[in-house]
C-alpha cells in the first residue's frame, strides 16, 4: 500500500493547479488561503482528538511545526496563488516550482548529509527536461514580473520547507504536526490581509467546489502523504516525484478543461516519468 502513496500524491497535488484559478477568480488569494487553512486546522484538530493524539506538545516542536506551516502554506502557496491571481499562467507557475528537486538535491547534501548519487542527478535533469517539453516554450502571454518574483519565492519556500521538515523529524503524529502547520499558514495569511491585502470572497458554487477539493483532497490528502513520504524517505528522493506534476497537470487540463495536448507534451511526459524512475529507484 505504501508504494502507491507517491502516485496518489501526484494525482491529488497536480489537480490543485486545476482548481486554483477558479478560486482566485472569486476571491483574493490570501483570504482564500486563510479561509482554507482555518478549516484545515479545525479538521486536523478534531482528527487528533479522534485518534487520541494530544495537541499539547513541547514549545520547540510547536514553533518548528508552525514555522514549517508558514514556509509551506504561507510563502509557497501564497506565492503560487498570488502569481496566478495577477496573470501568471498556472502551467508556468507549476514549471517554475518544479525546479525544487534540483535545489533540494543541491542543498540536502551539505544540510542533511544525504549522498546524492549520479543516478539521482541524471533523473532530476531528465525530469526537468520532460517538464519543460510538457509545458513548452509557447507561453502564450506575458509573464508579470511580480508573478515571476512570487513564484520564485514559492520555489525557495517549498525547498526550504522540505529540507526543514526532514531535518526536524520531531516524531509528532502527522495529525498534530499538520494541525500546527495549518495554524501557522492561517495566521500568516491573516497577517498579510491585515497589512497588505483587501479581503474578499464570493462564495459562488464554483468557489465552494474548488475550495472543497483543495481542502479535502489536497490539504487533508496530498499534504499528509507528502509529510509521510518526507518522514520515511530521503528529502532528495521524495521531491523527485514533483517532476511528474507539470506533466500530470497538463493531462488533467486536457481531460477536464479541453486544453491542447501535443505529441511533444506526450514525449515530455515519458521523459519526466523515466527521470523520476531513475531518481527514485533503489
Amino acid at each position: 500500500m505504501i508504494r502507491i502513496y507517491p502516485f496518489i500524491f501526484i494525482l491529488l497535488w497536480s489537480s490543485a493547479f486545476i482548481t486554483t484559478k477558479p478560486i482566485v477568480d472569486n476571491s483574493d488569494p490570501f483570504s482564500a488561503l486563510a479561509f482554507r487553512f482555518f478549516l484545515v486546522a479545525i479538521g486536523f484538530y478534531f482528527f487528533s482528538l479522534y485518534s487520541k493524539n494530544s495537541i499539547i506538545i513541547k514549545r520547540d516542536n510547536l514553533l518548528e511545526s508552525v514555522l514549517s506551516g508558514v514556509l509551506f502554506h504561507g510563502f509557497y502557496l501564497g506565492g503560487v496563488f498570488f502569481s496566478i491571481s495577477i496573470g501568471m499562467p498556472a502551467g508556468i507557475a507549476a514549471l517554475i516550482v518544479t525546479l525544487q528537486p534540483i535545489l533540494t538535491n543541491i542543498l540536502s547534501g551539505p544540510i542533511l548529509n544525504e549522498k546524492i548519487t549520479i543516478k539521482q542527478w541524471i533523473g532530476a535533469l531528465l525530469g526537468f527536461i520532460g517538464a519543460i517539453l510538457v509545458l513548452g516554450f509557447d507561453l502564450g502571454s506575458k509573464i508579470p514580473v511580480l508573478g515571476l518574483i512570487a513564484t520564485l519565492i514559492a520555489l525557495i519556500s517549498i525547498t526550504t520547507s522540505t529540507i526543514w521538515q526532514k531535518k526536524l523529524s520531531n516524531k509528532l503524529p502527522l495529525s498534530v504536526s499538520n494541525f500546527y502547520q495549518a495554524v501557522g499558514g492561517c495566521l500568516f495569511h491573516i497577517l498579510v490581509i491585515i497589512f497588505f491585502a483587501k479581503p474578499f470572497i464570493n462564495f459562488t458554487t464554483t468557489f465552494i467546489v474548488a475550495m472543497s477539493h483543495q481542502i479535502f483532497l489536497v490539504s487533508f490528502g496530498a499534504f499528509t502523504i507528502l509529510m509521510f513520504l518526507i518522514k520515511n524517505n530521503s528529502a532528495s528522493k521524495t521531491v523527485s516525484i514533483f517532476f511528474l506534476i507539470p506533466a500530470v497537470s497538463a493531462l488533467m487540463g486536457w481531460f477536464f478543461l479541453d486544453e491542447i495536448l501535443t505529441k511533444i507534451d506526450l514525449v515530455g511526459f515519458l521523459i519526466a516519468t523515466i527521470g523520476v524512475y531513475i531518481a527514485t529507484r533503489k
